[in-house]
């Protein structure tokens, strides 16, 4: 294996333990500090979309979205760090970590799991790997370097964001409301 290839492997892991690390924190931990600030309350939600409604009755897309959103990093750090893995193989990881953060929440009383979440958070993986799939083609071998360039500004961006989140929390400008 060529040595640049290595290198860009390396990186890759790297942005995926720190994009981990911020999911699971987010996801699993609420954005929370200490754990008297995470609910506690388990809740499981089997029928799609149902959680999401609000008072109007209307679908909250917001939420929906979000967890798209946040699952689509995923899917495409795995497309490249396992581009020989079937796209079944690729999915069913992206499927077992999104059902493992639901069922973390049910079994720590932490929230609510909910299906509409997991095939959110699976549709987002979905997309990541079509990102990958997309960038090879467009730039055949410099995709992982692209995509990690990427990356690497997208992970100090959400980090820097995070800091200004907790300096914000810690002199008192801003309180979270979990709902």
């Amino acid at each position: 294996m060529e040595k640049s290839i290595i290198n860009q492997n390396k990186i890759t892991a790297g942005l995926l333990a720190v994009y981990l690390i911020a999911l699971t924190w987010i996801i699993v931990f609420k954005m929370q500090f200490s754990f008297q600030g995470l609910p506690d309350f388990r809740e499981i939600n089997l029928i799609p979309f149902a959680g999401s409604a609000n008072i109007n009755n209307q679908i909250d897309f917001n939420e929906i979205i979000y967890n798209v959103l946040a699952f689509i990093p995923f899917g495409t750090y795995i497309s490249m760090l396992k581009p020989n893995w079937s796209f079944m193989k690729q999915i069913a990881l992206i499927a077992g970590v999104s059902l493992l953060f639901e069922v973390l929440q049910f079994i720590f009383a932490i929230g609510a799991s909910d299906i509409t979440d997991f095939m959110g958070n699976t549709l987002g993986g979905i997309i990541g790997v079509g990102v990958y799939l997309v960038f090879g083609k467009l730039f055949r071998i410099k995709a992982n370097k692209i995509l990690n360039v990427l990356a690497s500004i997208g992970t100090i961006c959400i980090i820097a964001l995070l800091l200004l989140l907790i300096y914000l929390r810690i002199s008192g400008a801003i309180i979270y409301k979990v709902s």
